[in-house]
């Protein structure tokens, strides 16, 4: 029963406009209602909930705003803004020293090699994140991604991760159901 907001206008402009603004409300809602639930169910752990580049064409800054609005952070906006080295960039280089030599070497212009930011440990299970986290320790920051449900968001983040990406954030949200009202 609440109001989002009112709005004005020329009635035939409203009606035109009408289920476009319901849709991109409605799928926004959802985004950020879902990133509050991931959220508070992290709140008493370190681990923020972040949202992936798995957004709807030609809607991520909304979407991620959405994420945001719900208390997530943003991650990535696109392959510009960060590095992120998966299995098929390591196999492909020949090797993680291959991969990451690569990767700095392409960034030489821009910046003095300096190593590495944050760890992804991509599709871990609990029992290695928690190994990895042990060896990491404390040296960069560490990012769980990969088959991370809300059912098991929590023992991920105990395993003392600061981040946790959820893709389902954005690619999987139901949308509120929500209506225009003439007043």
């Amino acid at each position: 029963g609440d109001i989002a907001f009112v709005v004005e206008g020329k009635i035939q402009s409203l009606l035109q406009t009408e289920r476009l603004m319901l849709n991109v409300m409605q799928r926004m809602s959802g985004i950020a209602t879902t990133t509050r639930k991931y959220a508070k169910a992290l709140e008493g752990t370190k681990t923020h909930v972040l949202d992936t580049r798995k957004t709807t064409p030609g809607m991520r800054m909304i979407e991620k705003e959405a994420v945001r609005i719900g208390g997530g952070m943003n991650h990535r906006i696109g392959l510009f803004d960060m590095i992120l080295l998966k299995d098929n960039h390591v196999d492909f280089a020949g090797g993680i020293e291959q991969a990451i030599t690569r990767a700095q070497n392409y960034l030489e212009q821009a910046m003095k090699v300096g190593g590495i930011d944050r760890i992804m440990l991509d599709n871990f299970n609990i029992e290695n994140t928690k190994e990895a986290v042990r060896r990491i320790n404390g040296r960069f920051e560490v990012e769980s991604s990969g088959g991370i449900t809300f059912d098991t968001l929590r023992d991920y983040a105990e395993c003392g991760v600061d981040f946790i990406s959820v893709g389902a954030l954005t690619h999987s949200v139901k949308s509120l159901d929500m209506s225009f009202k003439a007043c």
